[in-house]
């Protein structure tokens, strides 16, 4: 059957949005590197994505059909690695198309080709929404510039503007190597290195902002039934704006990231949910009393601020992991309220 979906499309210019009244424009900016992410050399075991290879290994047989296992159609390095992410995002996409009437625009910072796109007006012009995901490995220096946080900071001044960040999950970052050994042993994945330190982009953006929030660990998330995450611990009290209406858990991923509030002013940050930590496995964090950690956080608008800033892990909107209904009402809820 001949696939009816609009050809694929690269190497294209952005076609700018028109404002809608009641339907957001929504993009996602990837804080990476693509070209220092798919070069890094297989043979160093820290702070790089796995090969299609070893995916392929470890996973085996779920990436065993030619689609992903045949080397003249899908590359078998870092880079086919890399590559899975955007064909998981493509259902968020194409939920989020449907729900606004706009199309998603996908921006990287340096993409596959080395063009690089800094976070300005280019990319704020015609949105209301915006993703930034924050996967690039902290050894590539991925650092914003005082230009792209003045640009945000004026764009978040816009009545109804909507940031969602995501740093990913800081594994490994102290010195001590029994300690990254336990934290390895306490995620499970056999794909992540003893020392993956993610979001040097969307820390620095955090820190020009203002945003007293860090990304640390990679937590591994308890479960209801296998695969499936455990629902999360929920401050619906303070969910003044219905974020996590008809939402009770979001998907599952070994190694999740601790959004540590660095304040005590908890108008500031508000934290609405909190997921339960598989405490079967031993790591530092529950040691020291934790039995859960931050998962969705919201910082109102204060001051100049005029838009919301919202935290949630960039595996939140990938099919990598899982969607149900009430992940789909999460995605609904962030993108239309």
């Amino acid at each position: 059957m001949t696939d009816q979906r609009p050809a694929r499309v690269y190497n294209t210019r952005h076609q700018p949005r028109p404002y809608t009244p009641g339907r957001r424009r929504v993009s996602i900016y990837v804080a990476w590197s693509y070209p220092a992410e798919a070069g890094r050399n297989p043979a160093e075991l820290d702070n790089r994505f796995s090969t299609m290879t070893e995916v392929r290994r470890v996973t085996w047989p779920a990436y065993e059909e030619p689609q992903w296992s045949d080397p003249m159609r899908f590359q078998q390095g870092i880079a086919g690695a890399l590559e899975l992410f955007f064909w998981a995002w493509v259902p968020f996409q194409d939920f989020v198309a449907e729900t606004t009437g706009h199309p998603v625009a996908m921006y990287q910072r340096v993409d596959q080709a080395g063009v690089m796109t800094p976070l300005d007006e280019r990319v704020l012009a015609d949105t209301d929404t915006l993703f930034v995901f924050g996967l690039d490995h902290m050894v590539t220096g991925q650092d914003a510039t005082a230009e792209e946080v003045a640009a945000l900071r004026e764009w978040t001044a816009r009545e109804g503007t909507r940031l969602v960040l995501g740093p990913h999950h800081d594994v490994g970052a102290g010195d001590d190597l029994a300690v990254r050994d336990v934290e390895y042993h306490h995620h499970g994945d056999a794909l992540v290195p003893r020392q993956q330190r993610f979001g040097r982009y969307t820390r620095s953006l955090m820190e020009g902002l203002g945003v007293p929030v860090e990304n640390r660990y990679g937590l591994r998330p308890a479960v209801a039934a296998p695969k499936r995450i455990a629902p999360l611990s929920i401050d619906r009290d303070r969910d003044t704006m219905g974020w996590l209406t008809d939402v009770t858990s979001f998907n599952f991923h070994m190694h999740l990231p601790h959004y540590a509030v660095t304040t005590a002013d908890e108008q500031a940050v508000r934290v609405l949910g909190r997921q339960p930590i598989d405490l079967s496995r031993p790591h530092p964090f529950t040691e020291a009393g934790n039995t859960e950690f931050n998962m969705f956080l919201w910082l109102p608008p204060a001051g100049e601020r005029a838009g919301d800033i919202l935290m949630a892990d960039s595996t939140i909107f990938s099919t990598l992991f899982g969607a149900d209904d009430s992940l789909r009402a999460f995605w609904r809820n962030i993108v239309t309220l």
